[in-house]
């Protein structure tokens, strides 16, 4: 250890700065300090008569710390100030003062501004009443929303602060609107009109620019230009707005020139199974209030066996006919000015126009199976991969669920099979698929690569149930661990 004198002949080495030494502090509220620069001004600056102080030497450590010992010395005064802390305080008293001190202070904070309001008719603000105990922060919250900013207009509306905190009787408009949805509801009306503006431009130029379509539908696609958007998308009408007219009338021609070669001969024996097993299969089809209607029956069954004449290599298989539905009910609402798109009635449309219906039903199915047909071949192999790249999704973005899965030994084909095979037209209500398809449709990779995302969305939705191991249903999907 050093000695005391080793240590003075320590601290004297340095005479320019040493701890305890006054010198100028820049920072946040100083510039840096230029020596050149602030030497010059320092002395070319006027003196300030002061009164006269004695000179100053530099001081030594030592003396800073003899002059500083005694600061962490408790006195008289810290003797009194704990003797104090110590005594037990009514807590009625202090929380009436308290109480009296918000009081004041919102009343005094109210009255200017009650005086400074220009309007003929003033809505005077009611005190809000001072709770006898609980939590004090809810009565500074009350007196300091009613506090109106010097620099706000009076005209403004003044939000009120921590208005969850405050009874419902609390909150006053102070803007005049009585609905706080009202506004909302006007600015998404906006906000849908300046969509369908965007959807109508894009769609009436000479040539559609398909990226830009895309893009805008994939956050949905309004009711009235949904049946263009989707024809366009799906590839089934040319961007070139002079081209639609021709390519949509050569379309339908072709689909019933199909329709007088092939349909007459679903009663023959090479044929006849295949028609059997979807003249099953369409009752079964949801919504049962279109499905069951003799028209649209009809029209099923020829677009279904039409398609799988057509397809050999996988031919008609359980979950096509799922998919003709979205199609179906999206163009049929052009003509019908009805809400609920499950109990659409096709009674009143045309026979003309739902020939065309199913036309441009049959060619926008086709277009989607054709991306898709690995799903329907022999062994289903397209199916059994999406389940296996759903696997590896769920077992990386939600690794719990996964392992109790794999725990209980219950296999994703078990579950997810209907989920690709169907496209999840089961599990959803109709209403939720066609709005899903819209952002299908702007994937330029297909249905296919969006869809495995959203599998797996879905089956991370029910986590909850299971890992604790509760049977539970959602409509058309059933897991039992």
């Amino acid at each position: 250890m050093a000695s005391d004198g080793a240590r003075k002949q320590f601290w004297k080495r340095s005479n320019s700065k040493v701890p305890g030494s006054i010198q100028h502090v820049y920072g946040a509220q100083h510039p840096p300090f230029d020596p050149l620069l602030h030497g010059t001004l320092l002395k070319s600056a006027p003196k300030v008569p002061t009164t006269p102080v004695k000179a100053k030497r530099v001081s030594t450590f030592q003396e800073f710390e003899s002059n500083t010992s005694d600061a962490w010395d408790a006195g008289e005064d810290d003797d009194e100030l704990l003797a104090m802390a110590t005594e037990s305080l009514n807590s009625e008293v202090v929380m009436e003062t308290a109480h009296r001190v918000l009081r004041n202070h919102s009343q005094r904070q109210s009255q200017p501004s009650q005086k400074e309001m220009p309007e003929p008719e003033p809505q005077p603000l009611a005190e809000p009443p001072v709770p006898l105990s609980g939590d004090l922060r809810l009565v500074k919250s009350v007196s300091e929303s009613h506090t109106p900013c010097p620099s706000e207009s009076t005209s403004d509306p003044v939000p009120l602060q921590r208005s969850q905190s405050l009874p419902h009787s609390a909150t006053v408009s102070l803007s005049g609107t009585s609905d706080p949805h009202a506004l909302g509801g006007s600015n998404l009306s906006m906000r849908e009109t300046s969509r369908l503006d965007k959807f109508k431009q894009l769609l009436a130029g000479p040539n559609t620019d398909l990226d830009e379509l895309r893009k805008l539908s994939w956050s949905g696609i309004p009711k009235s230009v949904r049946p263009m958007t989707w024809k366009l998308l799906s590839g089934y009408l040319p961007a070139n707005v002079d081209r639609r007219p021709a390519t949509l009338q050569r379309k339908q021609k072709e689909y019933f020139a199909f329709i007088e070669h092939y349909y007459n001969s679903r009663n023959d024996e090479a044929h006849q199974d295949t028609y059997r097993q979807i003249h099953i299969d369409i009752p079964r089809m949801s919504p049962e209030a279109l499905i069951l209607q003799p028209k649209v029956t009809e029209i099923f069954e020829r677009i279904l066996f039409i398609w799988a004449i057509r397809h050999p290599a996988s031919g008609y298989v359980q979950g096509i006919n799922d998919l003709v539905t979205p199609f179906f009910v999206v163009f049929i609402c052009e003509y019908i000015d009805q809400e609920d798109v499950d109990g659409v009635d096709v009674s009143s449309v045309p026979a003309e126009v739902l020939r065309n219906i199913e036309a441009d039903t049959y060619w926008c199915m086709s277009k989607l199976l054709d991306g898709i047909q690995d799903n329907y071949t022999f062994a289903q192999p397209g199916i059994q991969m999406k389940v296996k790249m759903l696997e590896e999704l769920v077992s990386r973005i939600d690794e719990r669920v996964h392992r109790h899965l794999d725990g209980h030994e219950v296999r994703y084909l078990q579950f997810a099979f209907r989920w690709m095979n169907n496209l999840l037209m089961r599990e959803l209500p109709l209403r939720c698929t066609i709005r899903l398809w819209d952002t299908y449709q702007s994937e330029p990779e297909g249905f296919s690569h969006f869809h495995l995302y959203v599998c797996a969305a879905f089956l991370v939705r029910w986590r909850r149930q299971i890992l604790e191991e509760r049977d539970f249903q959602t409509p058309g999907l059933t897991i039992c661990v």
